[in-house]
């Protein structure tokens, strides 16, 4: 299991702002080349994303889907990415001072990726988490200016 934070400018309900823009996922989730569709009901437990994962001429229609939330505070997701497999994302933001820490968890459940072992795994995944978080601060923060 990897986990990664990142100090963010900006409010809580800022950075969940970005993150209930289903639309917005491509910018910030490293891999995720481009979103097909957004569920109405994102990020309401059960509804999904619907994006391509991978470069093109090589992309998979893929989901994310939601398993938890807690709005303002949390996301449990549970990211597909077939034929590598799929993972279960924990997403967690929380006050500090006037901004807030992200706080990224992602574990590999199912599919090959899951095979790796986690001394392989879990460094692989928090560098791909920490670009992921920069892009998600830089996105909020641009937002809030």
């Amino acid at each position: 299991m990897s986990t990664t934070s990142r100090p963010v400018s900006a409010t809580p309900e800022q950075v969940w702002s970005v993150l209930s823009d289903g639309w917005l996922y491509a910018l910030w989730v490293v891999g995720a080349a481009r979103m097909r569709g957004v569920d109405d009901t994102w990020p309401d437990v059960g509804s999904q994303l619907h994006h391509s994962v991978g470069s093109w001429p090589l992309l998979i229609d893929d989901t994310t889907e939601v398993l938890e939330v807690e709005e303002n505070r949390r996301l449990l997701l549970l990211a597909r990415g077939w034929p590598a497999g799929q993972a279960h994302v924990e997403i967690i933001v929380e006050p500090r001072g006037a901004g807030a820490v992200v706080t990224m968890v992602e574990q590999a459940t199912s599919g090959p990726g899951a095979l790796i072992p986690k001394v392989i795994q879990d460094p692989q995944l928090h560098l791909r988490n920490v670009e992921a978080l920069n892009r998600l601060a830089h996105l909020v923060e641009g937002r809030t200016r």
